[in-house]
């Protein structure tokens, strides 16, 4: 039973400020939900630690190989994720946490339905109506301990 750190991310749009890039350190997963917009960032980011990506609108997949979709499920820490550009697209009958973007308003909440956990994380490069922000969830097999917006310089 280990802790995990997962850092959710969205609408980088090209650029890795100094600042976001330093909050990321430490993090077991980054978790990015589409609009990334740039391979040299994908590559940056996975330095860092191990990346779930999607496919935003302004994304390519010859830019990130054929297995990067506009839809991405993945299993980990004992819980069913889903990460899609945009809210509308996410079934939250099939997740544990569900992952969005495009619009670069952050927030996080519980669906009152099927209690599955919603976050989109704001945009650390263009926030809209808000700072520049990240998500961060912290589980522990099965269980999502802490779910934040994180706000960045």
């Amino acid at each position: 039973m280990a802790i995990m750190r997962y850092d959710i991310i969205s609408d980088t749009h090209g650029f890795l400020s100094p600042d976001l890039l330093d909050a990321l350190k430490g993090a077991d997963v980054i978790v990015h939900a589409g609009d990334i917009c740039s391979a040299s960032d994908f590559r940056t980011l996975s330095n860092i630690a191990y990346v779930q990506l999607c496919l935003g609108n302004n994304d390519f997949a010859y830019d990130y190989g054929p297995s990067i979709k506009r839809r991405k499920m993945f299993y980990s820490s004992g819980l069913k994720w889903q990460v899609c550009h945009y809210r509308e697209h996410l079934n939250l009958s099939m997740s544990d946490i569900a992952i969005c973007g495009h619009t670069h308003r952050p927030f996080v909440e519980r669906d009152e339905w099927t209690g599955t956990l919603v976050m989109n994380p704001g945009s650390p490069t263009y926030p809209r109506r808000s700072r520049a922000s990240m998500g961060r969830i912290i589980c522990d097999e099965g269980t999502i301990v802490e779910a934040s917006i994180i706000t960045l310089d």
